[in-house]
């Protein structure tokens, strides 16, 4: 009968433990989807689908995107590696890479002078909203792959 009595101190003890842990400082790894490991892909942004992925995979391996920033996005000639997580101009985020593809990255701002300016929605592709949108979810999603 004594331990049903300390039944509630022990959940009371738990609970303000576990509230102690939550309020530790915040990690800096991308948010994990509930109950997964550390093999999880991250939670996407909001709005942002596996269709949408998957279409701005395919705008981005059959237009300009890929000449410059190469084979999924791996490097090339003109235009950095998109899977590194090392951005030049961006934080990386979801919405930085909606105004990066939006406004392109004009020559006086370029890292490398060697390499050209990259042209707003794509340049000739001129890519809608909605396709700036996938783009941007296909390299948001590329550079979070550590496979």
């Amino acid at each position: 009968m004594r331990f049903r009595s300390l039944a509630p101190a022990i959940l009371i003890s738990g609970a303000a433990f576990l509230v102690a842990c939550q309020r530790s400082a915040p990690s800096t790894a991308p948010a994990m989807a509930s109950g997964s490991s550390n093999n999880a892909a991250p939670v996407m942004p909001n709005g942002v689908t596996p269709q949408l992925v998957a279409l701005g995979d395919s705008l981005f391996s059959g237009g300009s995107c890929q000449r410059c920033h190469g084979n999924g996005g791996v490097g090339g000639e003109n235009g950095p590696s998109l899977k590194t997580g090392s951005w030049l101009h961006a934080d990386g985020s979801f919405d930085a890479l909606v105004r990066v593809i939006t406004a392109g990255v004009p020559r006086e701002a370029l890292k490398d002078s060697t390499r050209r300016p990259m042209r707003g929605r794509g340049g000739p592709m001129n890519l809608t909203d909605e396709h700036v949108r996938a783009v941007s979810a296909y390299v948001w999603s590329i550079s979070r792959d550590k496979k």
